[in-house]
């Protein structure tokens, strides 16, 4: 299983990016995606998950700011990030569980200027 995520890059405040991570190889039902966070010198934060049966998770600093969709057909998990904040800067990773397994992407970089 591989996960690939795109979409990252340099924004300034209160704009706008959306993220994607394309799930790759034997992908089962029953899983859940999400996305995860990690600033310079922090610790690796949830940022929002999405389960199999579409429900929704987020984590506090981003609610009501960014959303997490899925495309099931296309294996695809998507973070639309609204109102961006400097604080909002970190690598963002992509994340898998599925059978008791977890699974990571290479994190792309999101950079919210002043």
């Amino acid at each position: 299983v591989q996960l690939q995520a795109s979409g990252g890059g340099l924004v300034q405040s209160g704009g706008s990016l959306r993220l994607s991570c394309a799930a790759l190889g034997s992908i089962f039902s029953g899983n859940v995606m999400g996305w995860f966070r990690q600033a310079p010198g922090k610790q690796r934060d949830l940022v929002a998950r999405i389960l199999s049966n579409g429900a929704t998770i987020y984590g506090d600093s981003v609610k009501g700011r960014f959303t997490i969709s899925g495309d099931n057909a296309k294996r695809t998990v998507y973070l639309q990030m609204n109102d961006l904040r400097p604080e909002d800067t970190a690598v963002y990773y992509c994340n898998l569980l599925m059978r008791g397994q977890e699974y990571w992407g290479q994190g792309t970089l999101v950079t919210v200027s002043s």
